[in-house]
């Protein structure tokens, strides 16, 4: 068994660090580049850092931001919002961000993933995928873009698959039904999502509890477990989430 990762979000809106529920309500999270230095010192394994609004405004990823952080840690960063080209995703590379994750662009233009994967290989392309509970489609999962504003009538399980045959090497799947909630991961959403691919699936979307955590490995599925209010707000710390996690017998980097 491979390592399991714990890798804290940073959700990004006028240079803070911002939490909501269910993709709304945001209230303030502190400062990006503390919290990226405190992870790091916590052992955390990956920082993912989401440009939120970047999409909804039009916008380009604010890469003041990126290089900020990336000069106060040493571990992988993934990065996503407002990422729509390979020219996009060429910069971000350079200044040395591990992985991209492209979502409504995706949706967008499929392509995308593929012409990614082929010019900076697939372990750097990451398919973020927001999806909520509807009878309409056939796995019970909606995708939805544009930070949960606008609707598909895409089936999530099946865009899962379409992402991993055009070459994503990693999917993030977000429940909007149970982000930020703290109510545990939508677990039938997550293990649909990794029983469909072979990829690695990362899990998000409503950790409160250590429970959650070793759920989201056992049931979901997952190879990452991606948090933020419990890491923000110091509900939990990622050191106590992996030393109960290995008493659990999941295997992770202490």
């Amino acid at each position: 068994m491979s390592y399991v990762e714990i890798m804290p979000c940073l959700d990004m809106k006028d240079g803070r660090v911002v939490k909501g529920v269910r993709f709304v309500d945001l209230r303030d999270a502190g400062d990006p580049v503390v919290n990226a230095q405190f992870y790091e010192a916590e052992s955390a394994d990956a920082l993912a850092i989401l440009d939120i609004s970047a999409t909804v405004e039009g916008r380009k990823t604010r890469v003041q931001w990126v290089e900020e952080i990336l000069r106060v840690i040493n571990i992988p960063l993934t990065v996503g919002g407002g990422i729509s080209s390979l020219e996009d995703m060429a910069r971000l590379f350079d200044l040395g961000v591990s992985q991209v994750a492209i979502n409504t662009a995706a949706v967008k233009k499929p392509t995308l993933i593929q012409d990614g994967a082929r010019r900076f290989g697939r372990d750097k392309i990451v398919v973020a995928l927001d999806g909520r509970r509807t009878d309409a489609m056939p796995s019970g999962f909606e995708v939805v873009i544009e930070s949960g504003t606008t609707a598909t009538g895409t089936d999530a399980v099946e865009w899962a698959k379409r992402c991993e045959c055009l070459g994503a090497g990693q999917l993030l799947p977000t429940s909007m039904d149970s982000d930020g909630t703290l109510k545990g991961y939508d677990l039938e959403f997550t293990k649909a999502i990794s029983d469909a691919v072979s990829i690695p699936v990362i899990a998000s979307g409503g950790a409160g509890t250590l429970e959650h955590l070793f759920e989201a490995v056992q049931i979901g599925g997952a190879t990452t477990l991606l948090a933020a209010s419990i890491f923000h707000f110091r509900t939990i710390s990622i050191r106590d989430a992996k030393d109960f996690l290995q008493r659990k017998g999941v295997k992770v980097k202490l």
